[in-house]
């Protein structure tokens, strides 16, 4: 909520990610949705063609453009658990927000934000040392740039400490853990599939900030940006009832960066 009382969020997707002949997400139908997207940089998924094209689109259009880092797991789509020594995670996020920022820069926009990924999102909600390597890479990468995560992970609490901005997200189409965490993607019920269901979250989370968790629990939910998945089935016709909604709620949609 604004000083007004009214609602302020920013709606983010996963874009980008395809891989040669590859495709998964609409970009072009979720672009039209969403205020920042989360461009993949590679590793997960994404290759120098499909980073050019978001980026121009996203710029096109006056969308944020994100990193969405990840561990260097193509085969697994950056869902599979690595240890990764912290001086090369570090290393390996400066290179991707350095090369999706030369293809943002070309488009005429820059990159606004960081984002893990997967494993590694889900990894630096309690791991201080594997967030401390996010947060040195993304220092390293120039600016200061707002990392987008969880409320209350290890990763905002190094990124404040390392004088970067937060911004708290939460999830759409993700059942919570009575924790405020996400309930993990092997779990049954972890990916809530019914479209009303999605939609209802969304505006309940934007306007009273709490979701029901999954075994029940009345959750508080803080978060400046939801997220919309855009690897999921009819990913682009709910991100557009979960927008309308959101508009007919008396939600303000409006990037974060």
């Amino acid at each position: 909520m604004n000083d007004r009382g009214t609602a302020v969020l920013d709606l983010n997707a996963d874009l980008g990610e395809g891989f040669g002949r590859w495709r998964l997400t609409d970009d072009d139908a979720l672009l039209s949705v969403v205020t920042s997207a989360n461009v993949a940089c590679g590793f997960h998924a994404g290759d120098p063609s499909t980073m050019r094209q978001v980026c121009e689109r996203a710029a096109e259009r006056g969308v944020r453009i994100g990193a969405q880092v990840s561990y260097r797991d193509l085969a697994g789509f950056g869902r599979r658990a690595m240890d990764v020594p912290p001086d090369e995670l570090a290393d390996e996020i400066t290179y991707q927000i350095g090369a999706l920022r030369v293809f943002a820069r070309a488009a005429g926009a820059d990159v606004a934000y960081v984002k893990p990924h997967g494993a590694l999102y889900n990894r630096t909600v309690a791991d201080a040392e594997q967030a401390a390597a996010v947060v040195a890479g993304v220092l390293r990468a120039g600016g200061s740039l707002p990392v987008l995560g969880l409320p209350g992970s290890r990763l905002h609490e190094a990124a404040a400490e390392a004088g970067l901005p937060v911004v708290g997200e939460a999830f759409a189409d993700r059942a919570y853990t009575a924790a405020g965490t996400l309930v993990p993607r092997r779990t049954p019920g972890a990916v809530v599939l019914d479209p009303d269901a999605v939609v209802a979250r969304s505006v309940r989370m934007a306007r009273e900030a709490a979701v029901t968790a999954l075994t029940g629990e009345e959750v508080a939910v803080r978060a400046r940006s939801l997220c919309l998945h855009g690897d999921t089935p009819g990913a682009a016709d709910l991100a557009r009832r979960v927008r309308a909604a959101l508009e007919s709620a008396g939600v303000r949609l409006e990037a974060f960066a």
